[in-house]
């Protein structure tokens, strides 16, 4: 089934869409994507193939995983999510372990934002989540931003704690990519649990947060208020 997904893959492929999103998820010298390949399929189309394929074996899912071409390793993740969704207990741990044993393939922000949520998240809400700081630690941008990610799916469970203390983490972080996803998950806390908890963390640590992350994290905010943060005057 590997040859035949990957052969379907590559019939899709327009060149065109893969240059655009190539010059989109930053694949140039130096770019947080350096080297990433992309064959220019849309992940609406991408999902449709899932549909069909989402039962092929956990090894060729893998297989698929671990090649340098970006729709390739996106629809392997959205298997595993399909899989994830559909498993018992003993598939959705084995799945887990799988995606936090290949977090080296999954390295553009669109891989984690959307696989992070649904197979981390989802398995450690009722579980101990010692991972996620361990990952929030870790030198590698991608695994920082999955243990951001993961919270999305507490978040939506309200639950808090886990979101404000990987935050806090993250603070001083000095990538972009975790400034817009720290400051994402403190707007969603907002949104979705309570705004007077995301200000009560903002009151304490907006002075020193990076500008996108602070941006971010008020995007919802009161026009009056938003200036209020920008100018320091809170």
């Amino acid at each position: 089934m590997l040859d035949k997904i990957k052969k379907e893959l590559d019939s899709l492929a327009n060149k065109k869409d893969a240059e655009i999103l190539q010059r989109f998820f930053k694949t140039g010298k130096g770019e947080y994507a350096e080297g990433d390949v992309f064959l220019g399929i849309r992940v609406p189309v991408q999902r449709q193939v899932v549909k069909k394929y989402w039962e092929m074996n956990l090894k060729e899912v893998e297989s698929l995983l671990k090649i340098n071409i970006h729709e390739y390793r996106l629809v392997a993740l959205l298997i595993l999510v399909k899989k994830f969704e559909q498993g018992d207990e003993k598939i959705k741990k084995k799945i887990f372990n799988t995606y936090l044993k290949n977090t080296k393939y999954i390295n553009n922000w669109d891989l984690v934002d959307l696989t992070a949520p649904n197979i981390i998240g989802k398995y450690l809400l009722n579980k101990p989540r010692d991972i996620l700081y361990k990952l929030a630690e870790s030198k590698s941008l991608w695994e920082r931003r999955i243990s951001m990610l993961a919270c999305f799916t507490f978040i939506r469970n309200q639950e808090i704690k886990d979101t404000l203390k990987i935050a806090q983490i993250l603070l001083k972080d000095e990538h972009d990519l975790i400034h817009k996803a720290v400051g994402w998950m403190l707007r969603e806390l907002g949104k979705r649990v309570d705004q007077g908890i995301e200000e009560k963390f903002l009151k304490k640590y907006y002075k020193i947060m990076p500008r996108t992350m602070l941006r971010y994290a008020i995007e919802r905010f009161e026009e009056f208020r938003r200036k209020k943060y920008l100018t320091n005057k809170i």
